[in-house]
């Protein structure tokens, strides 16, 4: 009888699945003549840092920060990409640091 994935293993799935979407949306803004540029600005970043940056988990939750500032892109990403508008969420919640803040 098959029991599934260890609960590391499914934490580990998560965060892989979460680092393929953030890398969908670097590869989306990249192509965007308008929003890259803004990208860059916010996040302090420069072209250089794309490539070099790209495999860094915490890079990763700052590209899925920036694309969830608004849901006009977040919808144009994921309509492009067919997933659903939940998903640039759920991603940032694997990656690191993107627990969700309880205030009180």
């Amino acid at each position: 009888m098959e029991t599934g994935p260890e609960p590391q293993e499914s934490a580990e799935l998560q965060q892989e699945s979460a680092q393929i979407v953030a890398l969908q949306v670097l590869a989306w803004l990249a192509s965007d003549d308008e929003l890259l540029p803004a990208f860059l600005n916010a996040t302090g970043a420069g072209l250089g840092d794309l490539r070099a940056r790209a495999g860094d988990v915490d890079f990763q939750g700052a590209i899925l920060d920036f694309l969830m500032m608004d849901d006009q892109w977040v919808v144009a990403f994921c309509d492009q990409h067919g997933l659903p508008y939940t998903a640039p969420q759920a991603a940032r919640a694997a990656l690191p640091g993107g627990e969700p803040v309880h205030w009180t």
